[in-house]
């Protein structure tokens, strides 16, 4: 199927030029920015200077505070109604998110599903994570304390290009029910998917300032975007993220990172190997392997290696690629010229040093501008690119290993820690051997789906993956500041006029270990 002309898909210039009207922007400077998959031209947006940041930063710091003291309750229900209306909108979105990325539908789709399924998790539990908690007090009865939640003010958020939709507004909706406002750059690449969802939640009643979209290069922006912030929340590069957390130090702001990985699979020996492989092929090229928890490094063991890769490899060739907006396209084109670069650079470097190419290993620019064909190389080694950084595209290279042991050592030898998969039959194994896999998500019989769509659990990264939390409790509550609000009765905390220290210091001493013996303690 050929991607649809202008005249017959849902987006339009005129749904462009309205959702251009959104960006914060007050000059001339613009961008015109083209679909991917194949270099036709797709909108004009505003550009943002430094001013425009500032007035941003104005305008939601003043509708902050309004909406602040909207109950819970109501402050959820656009977000309510935004799941309905993004199901019975899906195709306009995902013909956004495909033309603005390049990706398949079908990974465009898993961005529609995140967007829906994370706001209405959040939406139906936003009021009983905020509400006030009694805690413990100091002395039984006497101190009674009470836990609250208060918004940080205005958060500061940077999505990256690669699922616009998904990081973007799944980060901004938990942030917008804790009651801040946020100024918001999405990447200019991929702008139109945010600014679809910003125009929607207008028309669905929530307040027009409290998100704010600006767009512009970080060497323009960058600064004051992260000057006004009551906190940062970023995704992107680790390069990237050691930047922001280096500006957020000195003004004492807190942030939470989602940075990249290396992310290894595991295929134990009693693996399903017809599962695997298909798992593995999701896994590894989901959105041309643009995908911060995909997977690069794919460890097998020896008894079942001589098997599972040549089925592997085999299947990764017959992948259908190409520019459709149909459901049967595997796998959907890279989204920036850099990005393609790259990765075929990494790819002959590794060829040249004496890898193995198994599958794949070029471009085809004979179907659109940015392909790059999935690719799968064997005997890699230390002294290669791809090795160990991050390759963030469509690239996995296979391992051998002997043991247990030496798959979860091999899994852990990296500096990154973000997401990782293991497949076996025995379940009970595969929960053991992820609870020593060094990741903030461990899959198992699947690549990062199951833990990234669990959202009642949190997900990020350890080492150098990130910092921080998305998706449950942690992924509402670190966008507040928690108060304790104590308040006294009955006892005071120091003694009578009529009784020495000395002996009140003594009797408070005895008194704790009558609290441990009765468990008030």
């Amino acid at each position: 199927m050929a991607i649809p002309t202008a005249d017959e898909r849902i987006f339009s210039p005129t749904i462009a030029e309205r959702l251009a009207a959104r960006v914060t922007a007050d000059g001339d400077a613009s961008a015109a920015i083209s679909a991917p998959a194949t270099g036709e031209p797709l909108a004009t947006l505003p550009i943002s200077g430094p001013d425009d940041v500032h007035a941003a930063y104005a305008r939601a710091r003043e509708a902050q505070r309004a909406w602040a003291e909207v109950p819970v309750s109501e402050r959820a229900r656009p977000f309510l109604r935004m799941v309905d209306e993004l199901v019975d909108r899906r195709d306009e979105i995902l013909d956004i998110i495909q033309l603005e990325t390049g990706k398949a539908r079908r990974h465009a789709y898993e961005e529609f599903l995140d967007v829906a399924l994370c706001s209405l998790y959040y939406a139906r539990r936003a009021r009983r994570l905020l509400r006030p908690r009694r805690r413990q007090g100091a002395f039984p009865l006497a101190t009674r304390t009470r836990e609250l939640r208060r918004p940080k003010g205005v958060i500061g958020l940077i999505s990256p290009w690669n699922y616009p939709f998904s990081l973007g507004v799944s980060d901004i909706v938990p942030a917008l029910l804790a009651g801040n406002a946020v100024v918001h750059k999405p990447d200019t690449q991929t702008a139109l998917s945010s600014l679809w969802a910003l125009d929607l939640l207008v028309s669905l009643g929530m307040p027009a300032d409290i998100w704010q979209i600006v767009l512009g290069e970080p060497a323009e922006i960058g600064d004051p975007l992260l000057d006004n912030a009551d906190y940062v929340a970023f995704t992107g590069s680790t390069r990237g993220g050691r930047a922001v957390a280096e500006k957020a130090a000195p003004r004492l702001v807190g942030y939470s990172l989602e940075l990249g990985g290396k992310n290894p699979m595991i295929v134990l020996p009693d693996a399903d190997i017809d599962r695997t492989v298909r798992g593995a092929v999701r896994a590894c090229f989901t959105n041309s392997g643009q995908l911060c928890i995909s997977i690069e490094r794919l460890y097998v063991h020896e008894d079942v290696y001589d098997t599972f890769v040549p089925k592997f490899a085999e299947r990764v060739g017959k992948m259908k690629l190409g520019t459709g907006f149909g459901y049967d396209v595997e796998m959907g084109s890279m989204t920036y010229q850099r990005q393609l670069d790259a990765v075929a650079a990494q790819v002959d470097q590794a060829v040249e040093r004496g890898a193995t190419l198994l599958a794949g290993g070029k471009p085809r620019p004979d179907i659109g501008p940015l392909f790059f064909e999935p690719t799968v190389l064997a005997d890699v080694t230390g002294e290669m690119d791809l090795c160990a950084g991050e390759t963030f595209g469509p690239v996995v290279s296979v391992y051998r290993y002997r043991d247990e042991e030496e798959a979860i050592a091999l899994a852990n030898d990296t500096a990154y820690g973000l997401n990782a998969s293991i497949w076996t039959k025995d379940v009970a194994r595969g929960r053991r051997v992820a609870a020593r896999i060094q990741a903030g998500t461990v899959n198992v019989n699947e690549g990062y789906g199951a833990a990234f769509a669990s959202y009642d659990a949190p997900m990020g990264g350890m080492k150098q993956s990130g910092v921080g939390r998305r998706h449950g409790a942690e992924g509402l509550l670190k966008y507040t500041e928690a108060q304790t609000v104590s308040s006294q009765h009955l006892v005071e905390l120091e003694p009578p006029a009529r009784i020495e220290y000395g002996k009140y210091a003594n009797g408070l001493a005895m008194a704790i270990k009558l609290m441990k013996r009765l468990h008030i303690k």
